[in-house]
């Protein structure tokens, strides 16, 4: 019989074993993974932390019975994979202390990613978290939980701990201005905490254009959430927990700090196994996602891939990719190569009333490096047709290549539920498909007065850009 491992058991690995499963139902498909949690969605524990979603196990898309049981799938959750031998062909896991060593013919490698920890003094106190993890997650959930001395996490019909509360308040820091210190700037402020956020650099979320990083800025300080921009945290500060977070200007007190500074790719196994890293320090792969050792594969956030704007290799750890790629895998194993595909980099984030999104390259520099001459225009347009007695703006950034016109990225706002995430699939399918301004502006876009206006804020953002070209 033909066998599939897999290493990983999050988005990635179980997508490729569950597709190779069922379009070779005789394959011999087994995964092992060194935790308890399979098939989760990481993306909502800041929502699980805040209280929109009351049980962590809402988070889970297929258990580990399901998989085994209805998809026939040998998982082996407890064990963690501490060897790849590519000449032999053999992987060796090893659980309570007890080593497996199991043939393979075919091997993924998804052993995604590990949060990162800055060169920051103290980390080591009580009091520092990441989140990384369901794990992770929990033990947030929980430090909320204590502090606002409320009844048991995961009761059933409950909302922020804070609703139930006279006194909601406390001092907590978040390190680094990205998704997720956006994202639990909202949960812990939800719960009633005094939220510091700390951004080296001179903008949150460096990966939107400067317009939405500053609509995203401004409507956190109107949340009461204070925003440290060029703000170098050099340590934490406390005895055995944490009292403060210090950066080169100021002690800011702190009964809780999380670092949110970003995530590395898990590549050691692959290392020690000779597989090859990219140039982003992920895992190189080709289009089909194999490495450069024959019959093994790469994907997830421990894997690079190719930005469809510019060509290079990109590391670009997010959900969607993860999921596309590990079926890409599946279907290739079971016989039928298929290529993951490129990735624009898109994403998307919501910070209390504002919701925020982003595709392709912005970054000047970025582009300059890919042979393009960047230009850039924003604009401000209503969501709505004015006459209509809701609605709101769109901020729309564009960016486009001077010389050929060609879309190359693009960054949107608006207030929560007008349309800024949903406004960039357009502009998603027009880096993806290397479109020029003026196609865009001729995008048959929907209009109704409840949904849009006429010319959508994206059909006038390519007018005003091309214009200015």
């Amino acid at each position: 019989m033909t066998t599939f491992v897999v290493v990983g058991g999050d988005a990635a690995g179980m997508s490729a074993a569950s597709k190779a499963k069922r379009d070779d139902p005789d394959l011999d498909v087994v995964v092992f993974e060194k935790g308890e949690w399979v098939s989760y969605g990481a993306c909502g524990l800041p929502y699980y932390i805040k209280g929109e979603i009351q049980s962590i196990e809402r988070l889970v898309s297929v258990t580990p019975e399901q998989f085994r049981e209805e998809r026939d799938i040998d998982l082996r959750t407890g064990h963690e994979v501490v060897g790849i031998d590519p000449g032999d062909r053999t992987v060796t896991a090893r659980s309570n202390g007890e080593e497996t060593v199991l043939s393979y013919d075919s091997l993924l490698v998804a052993t995604g990613a590990a949060a990162t920890e800055p060169p920051i003094e103290g980390l080591d106190l009580d009091g520092v978290y990441t989140l990384g993890s369901m794990t992770d997650g929990k033990e947030l959930r929980e430090f909320v939980a204590r502090s606002r001395e409320t009844s048991p996490i995961d009761q059933p019909d409950s909302g922020p701990a804070c609703q139930y509360l006279e006194d909601c308040s406390g001092p907590v820091g978040i390190v680094g201005g990205g998704y997720i210190g956006v994202e639990m700037a909202e949960a812990l402020a939800e719960n009633g905490f005094e939220v510091h956020l700390f951004q080296r650099g001179d903008r949150v979320l460096k990966g939107f254009s400067d317009a939405t990083s500053e609509a995203v800025a401004d409507h956190l300080d109107e949340q009461a959430v204070s925003v440290y921009l060029n703000a170098e945290v050099e340590a934490v500060d406390g005895r055995d927990a944490v009292q403060a977070v210090v950066t080169a200007d100021e002690r800011v007190p702190a009964e809780m700090v999380l670092i949110g500074t970003g995530v590395r790719p898990r590549t050691d196994l692959a290392e020690d196994a000779g597989i090859e890293l990219g140039p982003t320090g992920a895992i190189a792969t080709d289009a089909h996602r194999e490495t450069s050792v024959e019959d093994v594969y790469a994907a997830g956030d421990c894997a690079e891939a190719e930005h469809v704007v510019t060509g290079d290799p990109v590391y670009v750890p997010l959900a969607l990719t993860a999921n596309r790629h590990g079926r890409a895998i599946g279907r290739t194993v079971a016989g039928t190569p298929t290529e993951g595909g490129g990735i624009a980099g898109t994403a998307a984030l919501k910070a209390f009333e504002i919701e925020a999104a982003r595709t392709g390259v912005l970054d000047h520099d970025e582009a300059h490096d890919a042979g393009f001459e960047p230009v850039t225009e924003t604009i401000e347009a209503k969501s709505r047709a004015g006459y209509y007695p809701e609605g709101g703006t769109v901020r729309v950034t564009l960016t486009a290549d001077r010389d050929s016109g060609q879309v190359l990225g693009g960054s949107l706002a608006s207030e929560y539920g007008e349309g800024a995430v949903h406004r960039s699939h357009a502009l998603v399918g027009a880096v993806t498909e290397g479109v020029t301004l003026g196609d865009l502006s001729n995008y048959d876009l929907a209009y109704a007065p409840p949904f849009n206006t006429t010319w959508d804020p994206i059909l006038t953002a390519a007018k005003v850009l091309e214009s200015k070209l």
